[in-house]
């Protein structure tokens, strides 16, 4: 006789294994975003007055990265919360963006590198000591 635990119950999960929906389920079987990738350590941002009433097609997930975003939060911190892969994330921010729905903020890239020259005297300033 096979006993069900309290509370309700939802088809696509199952006690031993966890979720039973596969990643690639959750972008339509996308594996790239529509807008090129994000950093992980890019910060994502809810655009002020988002309406997501105007877009029914979004999943769960999108929603709930929305709510996740109401302060600056890095790719890698969604995918952690959400307890879903970096690409999976980056396609579902991809979508939220396209919508206006999410504003991603790149860190500013290195354009000054050392010279390499000053580098050696730093290292051979080390070994002085």
């Amino acid at each position: 006789m096979r006993t069900e635990s309290p509370g309700p119950q939802h088809e696509w999960l199952d006690g031993d294994a966890g979720p039973v929906v596969r990643p690639y389920t959750l972008t339509g079987g996308r594996v790239r975003s529509a807008v090129d990738g994000f950093d992980l350590v890019a910060f994502v941002l809810a655009e002020p007055g988002a309406d997501l009433a105007a877009h029914p097609e979004l999943q769960p997930e999108h929603r709930r990265l929305v709510e996740l975003t109401g302060r600056p939060v890095p790719v890698a911190e969604l995918a952690a919360d959400l307890d879903l892969a970096v690409g999976v994330v980056r396609v579902l921010l991809g979508d939220l963006l396209a919508r206006g729905v999410v504003a991603v903020h790149q860190p500013p890239r290195t354009t000054y590198l050392p010279d390499n020259d000053i580098l050696k005297a730093v290292v051979s300033g080390l070994r002085a000591l």
